[in-house]
């Protein structure tokens, strides 16, 4: 990656960047050493190209694998589709004076719930499903499925319904793998047989943490998995990580996906009988008596289900969280929650039992039929949440010492209503068990078992400090391994094409003035930008706030106001991106993984500082674990993760070396509290306006106009 090199050469705006070139050093030092790597390369550095050299030359040349994970399947696609064919086309050698092309396999993958199950289509075809749902579409996938290649959804002419696809798709605990009659026409098949052979293989974080943590419960690092067996891993966009694996380390269940599994069983449809414990009780002599009892037994689950969710419910209260602490009243849970956790858990086992019993009783043959193989898979989900209503019900609230249950786990039970509804009927409970240090998960199941791991994101590093991202991801808990780390700053003109501004007159976000402040000062920069800009909250209702004043305000003026929940996300972004007079009103998710260069996005305005809100089950008790170890559980863990994010908003203004614009902080934090210049010295030099609002509102019309 330097002037006239291969890849250089292919790039037409290429420039070369010393930060670049530092960080594709650090990286083949990695490989070279079998070393853990730690880097944060600023916006603009280009560290796709400055990981896929040096991960590309080394499978060729070591004939290993290298797994690249990237947080979303967008940037998959760009590393597949743009990336990693023009390296390729890079990778030239001479032989006596001829130019040959070395040959590289890449494939992408994609988690299972985005490929097709034709041994699920062929059953849905067949037999009427357990909810309506338009059948045309069903047909037009069948269709399909007769001259498609890959399997995928994206290859879809059309955005099949949830519903739909949902009933159809790839799902690993169903899959019933050499037992299933369409294994010669498996796309999950085909696709493992060409990663098998492929020297890069483009993964997302959700898709690498299914492997993961199947090798990580017993599966093993010698065989093939989810992906094929691999030592060599980069991770892209490593600051999502711990998400990532959260979900996966992870167990939970709900009354929904419990009726889905117990419909799959056995459901009736006007007067007739479907389900798989039909087709196992036709393998028995007699098939009437058992089914009968099948069926007590799965109405006995639906009741203590629909009574256990009712009285978890209860438990939610208005905040729609409840977590088992130390807070809770014992005696009140062993009264008012437990016993139907155990009903419901000794009903589960009751039907587990006897379909176990059953399926002993069957000869050889009938035992690997593809029928008693799914059955046994929906066995073990219903087990799964026996297990969690245990864990639940061995709580006990710490005296002297943490208990093992409480230190490593969280339990708790959250409130969901369906998007499509705002009745209270239409709720339900989710019921989690979630680890509560991922450190030594991570340390055991990513870093410990690889030669090599490239952790590489704009934002690991706290003032080019990667303590607290290191500590939460357990790379230092790895022994005797080589760890290398650096921070590489953005090529980009910060210093003259951004300003960063903040009033002095902003109140503190928990004075009565705060919000009138805020729904004030956006609509007044809003004005001046005339669009253009990204508003950035942490709570709905403050979005909610500002947003009701700046539209009144704008709208007039050809200002288009877009908000976070009012269309789905993708075609939110989109319309914000085609409309230069727009501006977005969002919160959380859109922190990051917004690119929008250029006219479209010249402002950004952070009303609030990022830190975590109250009422986040796994936060709270991570920061009460900080707390009982003496520990400052605010500089340990709430102000660094504040930091990180405050910075990924930041980093959504400027995309490319030519953009330019203007980043607004509200928060009155920034100057009364002593942290607020840890904020402003985690960002890249900028001009700034530091003065009251009506002041900094003149200094962005020059800066603009």
């Amino acid at each position: 990656m330097c002037d006239g090199g291969s890849v250089a050469n292919r790039l037409p705006s290429y420039e070369p960047r010393k930060a670049q070139l530092d960080l594709l050093s650090l990286i083949i030092q990695g490989f070279n050493e079998d070393a853990l790597v730690m880097a944060e390369a600023g916006t603009g550095v280009g560290k796709s190209f400055a990981y896929l050299l040096p991960a590309v030359h080394h499978a060729l040349l070591n004939k290993e694998k290298v797994v690249i994970s990237t947080a979303t399947i967008t940037l998959q696609q760009q590393l597949f589709e743009k990336d990693i064919p023009l390296v390729e086309s890079s990778l030239t050698t001479d032989e006596s004076d001829n130019k040959q092309n070395k040959k590289l396999k890449s494939v992408i993958m994609k988690g299972r719930g985005n490929y097709l199950c034709l041994r699920r289509l062929d059953d849905s075809i067949k037999e009427p499903p357990l909810f309506d749902f338009d059948s045309g579409e069903l047909n037009n996938i069948a269709k399909w499925a007769q001259t498609t290649k890959t399997g995928a959804k994206a290859d879809l002419s059309f955005m099949p319904s949830e519903t739909v696809w949902s009933s159809i798709c790839s799902e690993s605990d169903l899959c019933l793998g050499n037992h299933c009659p369409w294994i010669e026409k498996c796309f999950i098949i085909t696709l493992r047989k060409e990663a098998s052979n492929a020297h890069i293989i483009v993964v997302n974080h959700h898709l690498l943490f299914a492997d993961l943590a199947a090798r990580y419960n017993g599966a093993g690092y010698e065989n093939a998995v989810v992906l094929p067996p691999f030592n060599r891993l980069i991770i892209d966009e490593a600051h999502t990580i711990e998400n990532a694996a959260t979900s996966f380390f992870s167990s939970e269940f709900s009354k929904i996906g419990i009726y889905k599994q117990l419909g799959r069983l056995y459901h009736k449809r006007r007067a007739n009988q479907h389900g798989l414990l039909l087709k196992l009780c036709a393998m028995l002599p007699s098939a009437l008596e058992p089914l009968d009892e099948l069926i007590e037994a799965i109405n006995k689950i639906r009741k203590s289900m629909d009574e256990l969710d009712e009285h978890a419910m209860q438990l939610c209260g208005p905040e729609w969280i409840f977590r088992l602490s130390p807070a809770v009243d014992e005696a009140f849970l062993k009264k008012a929650f437990f016993p139907y956790l155990k009903t419901f858990r000794k009903d589960i086992l009751s039907l587990t039992n006897l379909i176990r019993d059953i399926i002993e009783n069957l000869n050889d043959e009938k035992s690997a039929d593809p029928v008693v193989w799914e059955i046994k898979t929906i066995i073990k989900r219903l087990e799964s949440a026996a297990n969690i209503c245990d864990s639940f019900c061995k709580y006990k609230k710490p005296k002297n010492e943490v208990l093992e249950n409480v230190l490593e786990n969280v339990l708790w039970i959250e409130k969901i209503r369906s998007s499509k509804s705002q009745s209270s009927k239409d709720s339900w409970v989710v019921f989690t068990k979630t680890p509560l240090d991922l450190a030594p998960l991570l340390k055991d199941s990513v870093f410990s078992p690889n030669k090599t791991v490239v952790c590489v994101s704009a934002t690991l590093a706290i003032n080019n400090n990667f303590s607290y991202w290191a500590n939460q991801c357990g790379i230092t808990l790895t022994e005797n391994r080589n760890l290398l780390s650096d921070c590489f700053p953005s090529p980009f003109p910060y210093s003259s094409n951004v300003l960063l501004a903040a009033p002095s007159d902003a109140p503190l976000p928990d004075e009565d003035e705060y919000q009138l402040f805020v729904n004030k000062a956006v609509s007044k920069l809003l004005e001046v930008s005339q669009g253009a800009a990204l508003v950035l909250f942490t709570s709905y209702q403050s979005l909610n706030s500002a947003y009701n004043a700046a539209k009144i305000e704008l709208e007039p003026m050809g200002i288009r106001c877009l908000k976070q929940g009012d269309d789905d996300r993708t075609r939110l972004l989109q319309i914000f991106l085609s409309d230069e007079s727009s501006c977005l009103f969002a919160t959380d998710s859109f922190w990051e993984g917004i690119d929008a260069p250029g006219d479209t996005l010249k402002l950004v305005i952070i009303c609030r500082f990022p830190f975590r809100m109250p009422g986040d089950p796994v936060f709270e008790a991570r920061r009460e674990l900080i707390e009982k170890q003496n520990k400052n559980s605010f500089l340990e863990l709430s102000l660094p993760q504040a930091i990180m994010k405050f910075k990924q908003g930041f980093g959504r203004l400027m995309r490319k070396s030519q953009d330019s614009g203007i980043v607004v902080i509200l928060d009155g934090r920034l100057f009364k509290k002593s942290y607020g210049q840890l904020f402003l010295q985690s960002l890249p030099e900028t001009k700034t306006s530091f003065s009251e609002l009506n002041n900094i509102i003149k200094d962005i019309e020059n800066f603009l106009y």
